[in-house]
């Protein structure tokens, strides 16, 4: 007898397979929304159909991703997509923070917000692409990792033995995340405390630590900052920072994060191209997809470090969630790039 599990799984993905009828090209993300289920949810439907359910230390298998080569590791948000190619080299963890320090595949990770992981062949271009995907425990995907024609197949296969779950129930039970807390009101923030503790900032790095002493959101930050540190620019910058660190050859960074890992790439930008909703750079070891009229607000923003004053273009949503953020390209010890930091503030 089928249990209430695998008859819900049965016909979501039976919902599935008749929507790629009508549309073959439609987005796993896309096709989760269109259902009313999580991307998670959709892909548990697959389990047996191509796709596999891991089990273990996340934490294990990322250091484990090393012996794949060069792979495509992405990381999204609902309005931005990043895509790098590069290994899993440099891979370290402190509690349940981690890093990878390769140059292009550079992340930060969360380890807090990795429930759920598959591995995934889907036929692709007269071949299979295979790919590792990793969720909340919502159904949201946090990270993904896909193999490319440098990867080396018998690692991937190799890792998917030896991580494979006993259970290949077709199923996932999403469950609901935490709201977030209501904004402080800016009146109850110390704001004469606040303002001195962001002028004597070391690092970029202290600025998150700075909201969670004052308990203010991101964007609460960019109302509350010291006079000169925070200027609201247009909903386009995004794209008019892209535009014109590509006709200036000029370095920048570019941060895309999910509630579990959050993906940089440094380096120049060359290929720019506009699909319907979205603002895309397309080069070959960086693909960045932009969802630019999801922008509700854009901040220059400047936070000081031992190595002088760095800027920043943030961008977020109507949510007050960040999108994504530019900076020019620089490393700890070097002062930011003069001709960024004019781009930045003739935004």
């Amino acid at each position: 007898m089928l249990n209430t599990h695998t008859t819900e799984s049965s016909h979501l993905l039976n919902q599935l397979l008749a929507l790629k009828e009508n549309e073959p090209t439609i987005r796993a993300r896309r096709a989760a929304e269109r259902l009313g289920v999580s991307e998670g949810e959709l892909l548990a439907s697959q389990v047996g159909q191509g796709v596999v359910r891991l089990e273990g230390d996340f934490k294990e298998m990322i250091k484990g991703f090393e012996a794949f080569g060069e792979v495509m590791a992405l990381t999204r948000n609902a309005s931005a997509v990043h895509e790098v190619h590069g290994r899993y080299e440099d891979i370290s963890f402190d509690g349940q923070a981690g890093l990878v320090l390769n140059p292009m595949i550079d992340l930060r990770l969360f380890m807090w917000s990795w429930h759920h992981g598959f591995a995934v062949e889907v036929p692709f271009r007269n071949g299979v692409r295979k790919s590792l995907q990793f969720f909340d425990i919502d159904g949201t995907a946090v990270h993904k990792v896909y193999l490319t024609k440098k990867s080396d197949e018998a690692a991937w296969d190799s890792f998917v033995q030896e991580h494979t779950a006993a259970d290949q129930t077709p199923h996932l039970e999403a469950k609901t995340k935490k709201a977030k807390d209501p904004e402080t009101p800016d009146a109850e923030i110390d704001r004469e405390a606040f303002e001195t503790t962001w002028r004597e900032l070391q690092d970029t790095h202290d600025f998150f630590g700075m909201l969670r002493e004052f308990g203010v959101t991101r964007t609460q930050a960019m109302r509350l900052a010291p006079e000169g540190y925070a200027r609201k620019v247009s909903n386009e910058s995004a794209v008019t920072v892209l535009e014109k660190a590509r006709e200036q050859e000029l370095p920048i960074m570019v941060f895309v994060g999910s509630k579990g890992c959050i993906q940089i790439y440094s380096g120049q930008v060359n290929k720019l191209v506009r699909t319907g909703e979205w603002f895309n750079v397309l080069d070959p070891a960086f693909n960045l997809h932009l969802k630019d009229g999801d922008i509700a607000q854009a901040w220059v923003v400047t936070k000081p470090t031992v190595d002088g004053d760095v800027t920043a273009l943030e961008v977020f949503d109507k949510d007050g969630e960040v999108i994504a953020l530019f900076f020019g390209a620089r490393k700890p010890g070097i002062p930011e790039i003069g001709a960024w930091r004019e781009l930045a503030h003739a935004l």
